[in-house]
């Protein structure tokens, strides 16, 4: 009884609402296909939309290494092609942030039957620039060898097996992590020895580390200001238009997962639209007497609308909620902490529950008008 009530008092104060959710519920298959379109447009927006943000976060992070690297090597008006420990001071002077001087050739590096090519390579403060996956490396290191982790896998050699570099024979005393991100001292297929034993008596290179790409692109300016005020003794270079491309190349990425969503979301629509017309059909005679009785073209037309807001509010909300649970697994895959969601992944979830909205109500205006359209009198004969 106070159900019943409750009902009546909802219908006198919402009677659009009341009447359009009624209609619903008496084709609830229908119904419930329709809002199931609207809720697979509204994840796929807003989902892809989030996973594109996290990717490129992700991504951003992973290059980030490389970005915040400024790269010295010998200019046009260097008589060589390396550079000594004066000019390793120079740049250390011109500088507050660390200074990495590199020297590297090429080798043969063999340990049993097997033999491959790598890149024999030495740096300052090797610690900083490497990080070990078995072994260890010494306080005071003098002698043996750092194997990257390509060059272990193709010898399959393992820290404490003795390789021949160059024609001589050294211990491993560690094999490297894979790179991730540091390209400038990459040692996937490198073998790293100290800088005494190294065969170059000059570096190929000084990398200075700075806090992030937007600090690099700014020291490097300072740097080449400060180190070639008279001659173009030295080449100084950033990965600024590498920068570039790349976040160019994510932006675009995302523009595309999201064309997806709403290519899924626009099929939702024509579900909606689809299942409006076939009610508008099915009511014919309803709606004469919703006519007959004093309904006016407008009344009609706002019932039919309120069906399709309807179905795009539940849809939406279950999308966005669905959403928020995919968001928190992909922030916790490619980022390490589920709830990372930025200001753009908010906004993707707001975009695809407008989106969701708007896009039901669209496709039930046609059905809305063609059923406000019919003469009372056509409506009543069905």
């Amino acid at each position: 009884m106070r159900g019943s009530r409750a009902k009546t008092r909802l219908l006198e104060l919402f009677p659009v609402t009341m009447l359009s959710w009624r209609n619903l519920t008496r084709t609830r298959t229908r119904t419930a296909l329709a809002t199931l379109g609207i809720v697979v447009g509204v994840v796929a927006i807003a989902s892809l939309g989030v996973t594109g943000v996290a990717f490129e976060r992700s991504q951003v992070d992973s290059f980030d290494r490389i970005g915040s690297t400024v790269l010295v090597e010998p200019g046009e008006d260097m008589a060589t092609n390396a550079l000594d420990s004066d000019d390793l001071r120079r740049v250390q002077s011109a500088t507050e942030h660390d200074v990495y001087a590199m020297k590297s050739t090429e080798a043969r590096v063999s340990y049993l039957q097997t033999t491959t090519r790598a890149e024999l390579k030495s740096v300052n403060d090797v610690r900083e620039q490497v990080t070990v996956a078995s072994g260890r490396i010494p306080l005071d290191w003098r002698d043996g060898v750092l194997v990257g982790a390509d060059v272990a896998d193709e010898l399959d050699v393992a820290a404490g097996d003795a390789v021949s570099v160059g024609g001589e024979r050294y211990r491993i005393l560690a094999v490297l992590a894979e790179n991730e991100g540091n390209r400038v001292f990459g040692t996937d297929g490198a073998v790293v020895v100290p800088e005494a034993q190294h065969p170059s008596d000059g570096y190929q290179g000084l990398f200075v580390e700075t806090e992030g790409f937007d600090a690099a692109f700014e020291e490097r300016d300072r740097l080449d200001e400060a180190l070639n005020y008279q001659t173009e003794r030295y080449e100084v270079t950033d990965f600024e238009d590498e920068v570039a491309r790349a976040l160019q190349t994510l932006s675009q990425i995302n523009v595309f997962i999201v064309g997806i969503g709403a290519v899924s979301l626009f099929v939702a629509s024509v579900s909606i639209m689809n299942v409006m017309l076939m009610s508008t059909i099915e009511r014919r005679g309803e709606i004469g007497v919703f006519r007959a009785v004093g309904y006016q073209r407008l009344d009609v037309l706002r019932m039919m609308l309120a069906e399709s807001l309807l179905i795009g509010l539940v849809g939406s909300v279950v999308g966005v909620v669905l959403s928020v649970g995919v968001g928190l697994v992909v922030n916790n895959a490619l980022l390490g902490d589920p709830t990372a969601f930025t200001g753009q992944s908010l906004a993707y979830f707001g975009f695809g529950f407008l989106f969701g909205v708007a896009a039901s109500v669209v496709s039930g205006l046609y059905p809305a008008w063609r059923a406000a359209s019919d003469p009372p009198v056509e409506s009543l004969r069905g």
